[in-house]
Parts: C-alpha cells; sequence; structure tokens
C-alpha cells in the first residue's frame, strides 16, 4: 500500500474547515483523502498544504450519489488498503428562507447532503474499519451549534444537524464492540466563505440584525485533529468549539 501513515477521509475538503482539518491533520503525519464536488478545490487544497500523493488523494465525489460514495470508499481501500478516520464534514444550507417558503427539492437537498451523506459516509468507514487488520477507527461528525439551538429561517439545516447527533450516539453504540470510536464536533462561527455575512449581520432571534464574532476555521481543525489523536480506547463524544462572544450562551 501507499505508506503506513494513518488515513484520514474528509468530505467537504476543498475549501472551509475540511481544508484547515486536512492541513492539520498532514502536518500531523496523517495521509489525507480529499473528498468534494470539485476536483481543482481538492487538487488546491494538497498544492497549498505542499503534500501531493501519496500523502493526498483527491477523489471528486459528489455525497447527494450513493453510486459517488462507492468509488469513494473503494478509491480508499484500493489505494491505502485501510481507513483510520473519518471525517464527516460536508454540509449545505438554505440561508435565511422563511419556513413556509420552502421548497420540498430546497429540504431534500439538505437532508441528501447533511443527513443522507454523512450516513452512507459512515456506513462505508463503518464496514471497512469492521473488517480491517488491525480493526477499528474513529468518525467524527461535524454537528453545528444547530444541533442544540437554532437560528431563524434555518429549519433544513437545523434539523439535520439534531439528526446528525442521533447519528454520532447511535455509532458510538454500534461501534463499541468493534472497537469504532465516534464523536461529534459542533461549530460556532467559523470564518468561512460561507458564512462571510455573519461577521456583518445576521439575523437574531430577537429580530434584529447583529454582526457576530467569528473564529479563524484553524482553531476547529485543531479539534477535530485533538479528537483524532486519541488512541482508539479514549473518545471525545461531544465537543464545541465557537467564537467566545458570539450569542449563543444566554436567552435571546
Amino acid at each position: 500500500m501507499a505508506t503506513q501513515a494513518k488515513i484520514a477521509v474528509i468530505t467537504g475538503a476543498g475549501s472551509g474547515i475540511g481544508r484547515a482539518t486536512a492541513h492539520v491533520l498532514l502536518e500531523a503525519g496523517w495521509n489525507v483523502v480529499l473528498a468534494g464536488r470539485r476536483r481543482d478545490m481538492l487538487e488546491e487544497t494538497a498544492v497549498l498544504a505542499q503534500a501531493l500523493p501519496p500523502r493526498t488523494l483527491a477523489v471528486p465525489t459528489d455525497i447527494r450519489d450513493p453510486a459517488q460514495i462507492v468509488a469513494l470508499f473503494e478509491a480508499v481501500k484500493g489505494t491505502y488498503g485501510r481507513i483510520d478516520l473519518l471525517f464527516n464534514n460536508a454540509g449545505i444550507s438554505t440561508r435565511g428562507i422563511p419556513f413556509e417558503e420552502l421548497t420540498y427539492e430546497q429540504w431534500s437537498d439538505v437532508v441528501a447532503v447533511n443527513l443522507t451523506g454523512s450516513f452512507l459516509c459512515a456506513q462505508h468507514a463503518f464496514r471497512m474499519m469492521k473488517e480491517q487488520d488491525p480493526r477499528g477507527g474513529r468518525i467524527i461528525n461535524n454537528g453545528s451549534v444547530s444541533a442544540h439551538v437554532p437560528r431563524r429561517n434555518s429549519t433544513p439545516y437545523v434539523a439535520t444537524k439534531h439528526a446528525l447527533t442521533g447519528l454520532t450516539r447511535s455509532l458510538s453504540l454500534d461501534g463499541r464492540g468493534l472497537d469504532i470510536a465516534c464523536g461529534q464536533i459542533d461549530i460556532g462561527n467559523a470564518a468561512t466563505e460561507r458564512n462571510t455575512d455573519t461577521s456583518v449581520g445576521r439575523l437574531q432571534a430577537t429580530g434584529r440584525v447583529e454582526a457576530e464574532a467569528r473564529i479563524d476555521v484553524r482553531h476547529v481543525a485543531n479539534g477535530v485533529a485533538y479528537m483524532a489523536s486519541l488512541p482508539l480506547e479514549a473518545n471525545v463524544q461531544f465537543m464545541t468549539v465557537m467564537a467566545t462572544k458570539m450569542p449563543y450562551i444566554g436567552r435571546g
């Protein structure tokens, strides 16, 4: 196989939290499989880290498509022979559409990526971890603080992030006897292109629009890397990494 380093698979690795996490894991000596819809962005992630194959493997993958997920994990197995970490990071939202105006297609798209895609990736990783030698591995789900409290006009995103918490707990139990650990990182206001509007103004529970504090994505990536660094007999079940001054703790 390509190398003896540990193997991580990251979905949504072409930008934001996924890219930052790939860079931190690469710095820590991992080999990283970069999954995402755009090959050019995945390859840019590798180039920026100065980590070419076999340290990285770019596999264009739209996790809405079960066949592409199958191809992703076949590529992982064929190239490296095992998987030590899956970071279920890819996610989308409908961003500010009032509940009564949401379409079935908008709802279904968020569910397909955030929940069903994460389930299918976890299932393929779980099967590999169960069968490989040495057995076991770790799955980390990207939850969001929306897994605990909602924003206004964000029902599909909030509902799927709550569901991911159920997936995390179930995988933790089902994987316990197979040396498969599962945890969740809930993130609040990481500074990515996806939420640049947060630093300008977001709709609050009170109805006001106010700017919110954000944190560098590398702080989130370091959290994922810490969770991934633990031996399989230890697990961070839930971790919250957030901007200290964001309006999360307290009444709104």
